[in-house]
């Protein structure tokens, strides 16, 4: 079902501010949090120096990942009496890495109209300064806390040949770059820490020169990564030797089938038959 967004009807408006310097923020963000009648927000505090620095006074509701879902029936029933809600998160865009998904899509279900207020987002930033390719980008986030965990994503993109971006926490870097050096390789990589603040810094180089100069590193981190650049042909090999290739790497023959088939363009049961029919495995 589409929604027509300026239909009058009263709105969910997803603001970005600023991922640092005050100044990155668009008139019309301003405009509408002065319009809003309340502003969900993950941290209150971070939100009231944003709009005491542009003179705005709004009642604040925390919502934050603790609490979002909880938060749900107040935010519908401000809309179900006609007012306009503002969401914001600490900085940048939310939803991205950020709280909001669960009170847009309560809003969304409701037949409310949810609108976006664009403006800054630190893996954009961070991706046309790295010196990496930008296009095609498949955005991560945030890779799982725990190594075991970290690794096993890792594995499943490193064949994705697109630039790769992630968010990091600095007491996670060294080891988070470590594991990405030993799972896809030695390639190029940008490390972007403070964007738009007094202290922003940009590493560029590769894996193996970047871990030595970043061990220390504090605040807020952004890491582009090179996709994977070697030749995804698999002309040379078997349909056999193909499905072997990816078990050899850790996987069960059933998703190994399921990854030869699709890069091949296959059936999944051509390729199972295949590959199960042959006795010289």
């Amino acid at each position: 079902m589409s929604q027509k967004s300026y239909d009058k009807s009263p709105v969910l408006y997803l603001i970005a501010t600023p991922i640092g310097n005050m100044g990155d923020i668009t008139f019309r963000a301003v405009e509408t949090l002065k319009n809003v009648e309340v502003i969900f927000s993950e941290d209150t505090r971070i939100t009231n120096q944003l709009l005491r620095f542009y003179n705005i006074k709004k009642k604040l509701i925390a919502s934050h990942q603790y609490n979002e879902k909880e938060n749900v029936d107040k935010l519908l029933e401000y809309l179900k009496n006609g007012y306009d809600v503002g969401l914001v998160t600490d900085r940048g865009t939310p939803i991205i890495s950020d709280p909001g998904y669960y009170l847009s899509e309560a809003a969304i279900e409701a037949g409310y109209n949810v609108v976006s207020i664009p403006g800054a987002t630190a893996f954009v930033s961070a991706l046309i300064v790295s010196n990496i390719e930008a296009l095609p980008f498949t955005f991560y986030g945030f890779l799982n806390s725990k190594q075991a965990k970290r690794r096993k994503e890792l594995e499943k993109i490193k064949s994705l040949d697109t630039t790769m971006i992630f968010y990091e926490a600095p007491h996670r870097l060294s080891e988070t770059l470590s594991d990405m050096l030993d799972v896809l390789g030695n390639r190029k990589c940008s490390i972007s820490r403070e964007i738009t603040k007094k202290f922003e810094e940009v590493y560029r180089g590769t894996l193996e020169e970047i871990i030595p100069q970043v061990s220390d590193i504090k605040g807020e981190i952004a890491i582009v990564v090179e996709g994977n650049k070697s030749v995804n042909t698999f002309d040379n090999l078997t349909i056999i030797e193909h499905v072997n290739l990816y078990i050899k790497e850790g996987y069960s023959s059933k998703d190994a089938i399921k990854m030869v088939a699709k890069e091949r363009q296959l059936n999944k049961n051509e390729v199972y038959i295949e590959y199960h029919g042959n006795d010289k495995r």
